[in-house]
């Protein structure tokens, strides 16, 4: 019984301690849940990365100790804050009032740095007397936004309109710590039948629009029904030129195989003619050529022999008559160098040994005879010398008729001496 009761105070003790440490904890431990920021005022002062200078210390989604009897804590609402903004009377641009119904979404930020422009306007406020502050500059802003705009780009693109009114209410929501999150406009109407009147002439420039459309199509269907129509005949008439075309090209390539072949008889014909021809001109090649060596055999060869042999003998009948001659003028030569010695006794004798024959001759032809020339040889007795000369007169005259050589005249250009004169006797020969 003694130990039990030290036993029994030694667990109430503790139980207290562990409560009392409980308590404590409860007191001093936070906790902040995302949608939560906790603020704990009164520590030291710190710079926070901007440059600021802050005597708090700011807990988001996490936990943290609080110092007992230095620090107190506050926290902001990180939830959205839905705010109907509801403007009447809001003049536009151009004198028109205007009534505007929209919605806007905005929220306390949970990072830095807005979220202290947030603790320093807001701290210890409730989130009705920041949704007020906050619908209060929404509303200026959209009053100012509107008195930049006509009614009819007002009702005309809200989207457009919207997205301004964005612009201009985020720079004054930072300044106040603030995020907006969307802003729609709902509605926009007007208390003097403005936006009706304009509808009204919108409806009937849709109508007329509608009409001026239906009029097109209506045109343009005709237009390409008319087209169709135009394309089909077009259609028709090009199958028909195509026809027309094969046709001629049928009947163009018919003439001109009909002229291939024509082209082709008539000119194997031609090429049979050719080869023909060529035939007989090789025959009558043949032919001439047969005459040829034929002529040759009969006339050309016999010709050429016996033109050879008259050859052979005329130049023997002139080396006969040229030796003759030879002869003949060496006897000359030497007769006269014999004539030369004996003086006039030589020349008396062979004139008289030429003259007895030549009268007779002369006297048996008188009747018919032209003489030319008479020559006589004159003086001596008739023996050997007048013999002699009466053979070389005679030999002279037989040279000169059968060879044109005048022997006395030749003797006398080469041993010089007066040339007898025709018809005169010749100079008595000298007495020895």
């Amino acid at each position: 019984m003694n130990i039990i009761l030290p036993l029994f105070v030694l667990l109430a003790l503790a139980g207290l301690a562990v409560l009392a440490a409980l308590v404590l904890i409860r007191n001093v431990l936070y906790v902040s849940p995302p949608n939560q920021v906790l603020i704990f005022s009164g520590a030291s002062p710190r710079t926070t990365p901007e440059g600021r200078k802050v005597g708090y210390r700011i807990i988001k989604g996490g936990r943290t100790l609080r110092i007992p009897l230095l620090e107190s804590v506050d926290s902001l609402d990180l939830s959205n804050m839905i705010i109907e903004l509801q403007i009447k009377g809001a003049y536009s641009r151009g004198g028109i009032p205007l009534n505007v119904l929209g919605i806007a979404n905005i929220k306390v930020p949970g990072e830095e740095p807005l979220i202290h422009n947030t603790i320093e306007r807001f701290l210890g406020k409730s989130r009705a007397e920041i949704m007020e502050v906050a619908r209060e500059t929404l509303e200026g802003n959209l009053r100012g936004v509107l008195s930049s705009l006509t009614p009819e780009q007002v009702n005309m693109d809200k989207e457009a309109f919207s997205g301004r009114l964005t612009e201009e209410a985020e720079h004054d929501l930072s300044n106040l710590g603030l995020v907006l999150d969307t802003l729609k406009i709902q509605n926009v109407t007007d208390d003097v039948g403005y936006l009706d009147s304009i509808g009204r002439t919108r409806s009937a420039e849709v109508r007329r629009n509608a009409q001026i459309a239906e009029s097109l199509a209506k045109a343009q269907t005709a237009e390409q029904k008319w087209r169709n129509t135009m394309e089909a005949e077009l259609g028709k008439l090009d199958a028909q030129l195509q026809v027309a075309i094969a046709d001629n090209q049928r009947r163009v390539s018919d003439a001109q195989t009909k002229r291939g072949a024509m082209i082709a008889e008539q000119q194997g014909e031609v090429q049979a003619m050719i080869a023909q021809t060529s035939g007989e001109i090789q025959m009558q090649d043949a032919r001439i050529e047969q005459v040829r060596l034929q002529l040759e055999a009969d006339v050309i060869q016999p010709a050429e022999a016996q033109c050879m042999q008259q050859e052979q003998l005329a130049k023997a009948g002139a080396a006969r008559i040229t030796q003759q001659g030879l002869a003949t003028a060496q006897v000359l030569k030497n007769l006269a160098i014999t004539y030369r010695a004996t003086g006039t006794t030589g020349r008396e004798v062979m004139l008289m040994q030429k003259l007895v024959p030549t009268m007779k001759q002369i006297l048996g032809s008188m009747n018919d005879m032209r003489v030319d020339r008479l020559t006589v040889i004159g003086g001596g007795n008739a023996g050997g010398d007048a013999s002699l000369a009466n053979k070389l007169v005679s030999t002279s005259e037989q040279i000169k008729a059968a060879t044109g050589i005048d022997v006395p005249k030749l003797i006398q250009e080469r041993f010089g001496g007066a040339e007898p004169t025709p018809g005169m006797l010749p100079a008595p020969l000298p007495k020895r």
